[in-house]
């Protein structure tokens, strides 16, 4: 291993770049950039530093085992690279871009009736078109000063200014701005001047520099320096902005196997004195953004690998704000009362005639989560075809839970079968472990082995003893531990992640003129999403609460503009 990683840094290049380094089951585990990739990779393996080295990158260096580089052309083009990968593998080691804030680009949709340059964060397919990201947002701003007055740009925010806007415009009495709405000039010259901006932003932007450069080294020579020292600003803020990067494809990545899957599980069941290995295990973890989009995952390994079949996600439901440990004890409640509602409820003891179908009903009143109602009905239909053929309760019970399980009555279940785990793993301390077992004992489930797995120096909590229980950095038995952690982590910030772009989706309206939470509320409630609503007339439209026809005219010009297929 020594001498494949000497190797490669010997044939790394003095060039800026970004590095990904990874453990021993080839899981990134951090990403960095660097000026010069050989000097800064060749840091971490030089035994002289590690004196002054802190805990957390002792175990980071530790656990390297291999590494990749990818060349990028300047510094600012790998800063751009490394936020794009740290958001993408969530490495364990970094800090930094791990948030959902990206770098700012610049948007036109030309589409409009007078097209307006505006800043976002997020790219969506509404036809308008993109340039960036861009690392220095200062530089962006100032760049895009410039263009307007170059140009001669409007920078208003209505989306078609009117009369009574322009009374108050400060661009058009500035002569800043030459747009349609305020000059003698027609839609489609004012387009040109547009397009004409897009080109220069695009790279098309020599003369200008060159003209900026000439000014400035006039203004310098006549002794103006606050003049000279604005060009120069100006014109480095335009060379960063117009610099060229590349666009980077996604790298592919897949959840790392075990090596030695029934080693590892040995290995755990000796470390947490189990009776036996824990064929299976399920993780579950908690994701939200500061208490907003609140969801969790629970993820199932079957003997040491991943059990896709038995993947569930929930929507906490019960808890405001951020509270990490009502969120465990919501969704540890809702698993497993479910399960044992599904798996383990009993015929009504002293009235054989009642189904099981009514047992679950009681039960799942008392707080458990509802049977959807066709499924029910179905289960209801099985079991009374069962009566009528004089079949037994456990008959009956067995072909209800077959179409529960979505196979024929008589077919056995299948290795996916959802049942109670050997063993549960909390992603966290002690307060996720307690919140958890404090609802597993409601349940009469305190016999299932249940641990917490803490990030920071990956500790394992155990119930009932106070000390936690620190595994080697290199045992199998903490890396099968950390794959269930990992893969709970990544399928609950999937599932956080999916609710927010489409909750950004939506926000598209926010761009409309004028329009506030109660009618945005007023619109998707009266047609669910956007693209229901580009398929509504302008009538339909006008039927809604606060909008009236010159409105819902304009609503749905905007909408269409933004559903042409961008250049």
């Amino acid at each position: 291993m020594i001498e494949i990683i000497r190797k490669k840094l010997s044939a790394l290049p003095h060039k800026p770049g970004v590095y990904l380094m990874k453990d021993r089951f080839g899981t990134v585990i951090y990403v960095g950039k660097a000026r010069d990739l050989r000097k800064r990779v060749s840091q971490y393996f030089q035994p002289s530093r590690r004196m002054g080295w802190d805990l957390k990158f002792s175990a980071l260096v530790d656990a390297i085992c291999d590494f990749d580089c990818h060349v990028v052309r300047s510094e600012p083009e790998a800063l751009l690279l490394e936020g794009k990968l740290i958001k993408e593998f969530h490495p364990r080691y970094n800090i930094s871009f791990r948030d959902d804030k990206r770098f700012l680009l610049l948007k036109v949709n030309l589409n409009d009736a007078i097209p307006r340059f505006t800043l976002t964060r997020i790219k969506q397919d509404d036809g308008a078109r993109y340039f960036g990201p861009f690392p220095d947002s200062g530089a962006l701003r100032g760049t895009l000063t410039l263009v307007r007055h170059r140009f001669y740009l409007r920078g208003c925010r209505p989306l078609t200014p009117t009369e009574r806007d322009y009374r108050h415009c400060l661009y058009a009495h500035l002569k800043y701005c030459t747009a349609p709405c305020i000059a003698n000039v027609t839609r489609e010259q004012y387009l040109e001047q547009v397009k004409a901006a897009c080109d220069f932003l695009a790279g098309q932007c020599e003369e200008m520099r060159d003209q900026l450069e000439l000014e400035m080294k006039k203004a310098a020579a006549s002794q103006e320096y606050e003049r000279a020292a604005q060009l120069r600003d100006m014109l480095t803020d335009l060379r960063r902005t117009t610099r060229k990067t590349r666009n980077f494809e996604r790298i592919p990545y897949s959840l790392p196997l075990a090596l030695d899957p029934e080693r590892d599980l040995l290995e755990l069941a000796k470390a947490l004195q189990l009776p036996a290995p824990p064929q299976r295990i399920e993780g579950i973890d908690i994701s939200n953004i500061s208490g907003t989009f609140a969801v969790a995952s629970l993820v199932s390994f079957r003997n040491g690998r991943p059990d896709r079949a038995n993947y569930r996600r929930f929507r906490i439901k019960t808890v405001e704000g951020q509270d990490d440990f009502a969120s465990v004890a919501e969704v540890v409640r809702r698993r497993y009362k479910r399960l044992l509602l599904e798996g383990t409820a009993p015929s009504v003891p002293g009235n054989p005639g009642q189904r099981r179908s009514a047992a679950l009903r009681k039960q799942e009143g008392e707080g458990g989560e509802a049977i959807p109602q066709a499924l029910q009905e179905l289960v209801d239909h099985v079991s009374a075809a069962a009566r009528r053929k004089g079949r037994t309760n456990a008959q009956t019970d067995a072909s209800a839970a077959a179409v529960r399980e979505h196979r024929a009555p008589g077919e056995p279940a299948g290795p996916g079968s959802a049942r109670l785990p050997d063993l549960i793993l909390i992603d966290g301390g002690k307060g996720q472990l307690s919140a958890a077992c404090g609802e597993l004992d409601k349940l009469g489930l305190s016999h299932i082995p249940v641990i917490g797995l803490a990030k920071e120096f990956e500790e394992i909590y155990r119930p009932g003893e106070k000390e936690p229980l620190r595994l080697s950095p290199e045992s199998g038995a903490l890396k099968l531990l950390q794959r269930v952690r990992d893969e709970s982590h990544r399928f609950a910030n999937t599932y956080n992640a999916q609710l927010r772009l489409k909750r950004i989706s939506e926000s598209i309206l926010d761009e409309f003129p004028n329009i506030g939470e109660r009618r945005k509320a007023a619109l998707l409630k009266r047609f669910g999403s956007v693209q229901r609503m580009r398929l509504a007339t302008v009538e339909q439209i006008a039927q809604v609460p606060g909008f009236g026809g010159k409105a819902a005219l304009e609503l749905k010009a905007f909408l269409e503009a933004r559903s042409v297929t961008g250049p």
